[in-house]
């Protein structure tokens, strides 16, 4: 692992889940951060963190949704510390439902937070890593840019263009060898992120099968600093929706289609919420959402997990009797 001493280093989504544990390990390397989400009094609290693990930070309160905001950000950033090294774009939110069910500025929201407020970060640093010569840009995006998540269609939209985006800016900086544009995409992880979305189904949203802690997201931010790659999943079940998508697109959007329809028949009833995504709120500022926690409570959250599995063998036949007709 890097020393990372003096490096300079934004975040937003910061106030909680992998944001924070992100802080958390950046700090631990002797970072300089510059901590962004909606609730500066949150921010407060990491930034304080990361000075206890030998860090240094500051705090810029940034609504991503705000391309002017964003454009703040990076100065404050370089009045503070005078560049930026590494700018991590891992703000993000989701509504979860029939899409028919949720207000249509709802789905706009969710849309210009993963996916406007990506672009709006990456035309606040590029300019910046193009004087400098030199950066690491991380986009953090999801499975859900990998293959279709059904009854969360403006997140995957949202993703799907997250990954797009990413490779396209990466090409075009074929000319900056040092400056780097990775793309993350985790499996599920136990973040208050889905308490912050908006859950419009009716039904409780409990995940189950593999979960994975924010903080081996956090690591894997850290090592692609020193070993950048253009795409790297974090958990199995990333790389296999990735693999089923593209060896079989249409058996694994059913089998996903599926399992979440069985998954949504038989889950517990539960309020309908808007969550964080119009406006943030006070609860949910921890790393970890607790998930992994109440696992194995129920098997009713276990369906998603099967599909994938289930998905990925059938995506692997395919290929392996498509192979076999053509010779």
């Amino acid at each position: 692992m890097p020393d990372l001493t003096g490096a300079v280093v934004v975040i937003t989504g910061a106030s909680s889940g992998i944001g924070r544990a992100a802080a958390r390990a950046f700090a631990q390397r002797g970072a300089n951060l510059v901590l962004a989400a909606r609730r500066e009094n949150v921010l407060r609290d990491v930034a304080k963190e990361c000075e206890q693990f030998g860090g240094e930070a500051i705090v810029v309160p940034t609504d991503v949704t705000d391309a002017d905001a964003v454009t703040q950000l990076a100065r404050a950033a370089i009045d503070a510390y005078g560049g930026i090294d590494i700018w991590i774009n891992n703000a993000g939110i989701g509504v979860f439902g029939s899409y028919t069910q949720a207000r249509i500025e709802l789905h706009r929201r969710v849309i210009e937070t993963n996916l406007l407020g990506t672009m709006y970060g990456t035309a606040a640093v590029l300019p910046v890593f193009q004087r400098q010569g030199h950066g690491t840009l991380i986009n953090n995006i999801s499975l859900g840019g990998w293959a279709p998540m059904p009854f969360a269609a403006a997140y995957t939209a949202s993703k799907f263009g997250l990954r797009g985006f990413t490779a396209s800016i990466r090409q075009e900086l074929e000319d900056y060898p040092e400056i780097h544009v990775c793309a993350v995409f985790p499996a599920i992880v136990d973040t208050p992120g889905f308490s912050h979305g908006a859950n419009v189904s009716g039904r409780v949203l409990e995940p189950g099968g593999t979960i994975y802690a924010p903080e081996d997201v956090a690591e894997t931010f850290i090592g692609l600093v020193a070993h950048p790659r253009d795409e790297t999943a974090v958990g199995w079940p990333a790389r296999a929706a990735q693999i089923a998508y593209a060896l079989a697109p249409g058996p694994t959007e059913h089998l996903m289609g599926v399992a979440m329809r069985r998954y949504l028949r038989n889950a517990e009833p539960a309020s309908r919420t808007e969550g964080t995504v119009m406006r943030s709120s006070p609860q949910g500022r921890s790393v970890s959402g607790g998930l992994r926690r109440r696992r194995g409570r129920s098997g009713r959250s276990r369906y998603l997990g099967f599909a994938l599995a289930a998905a990925t063998l059938v995506a692997g036949t395919t290929a392996v009797l498509g192979m076999r007709s053509s010779r």
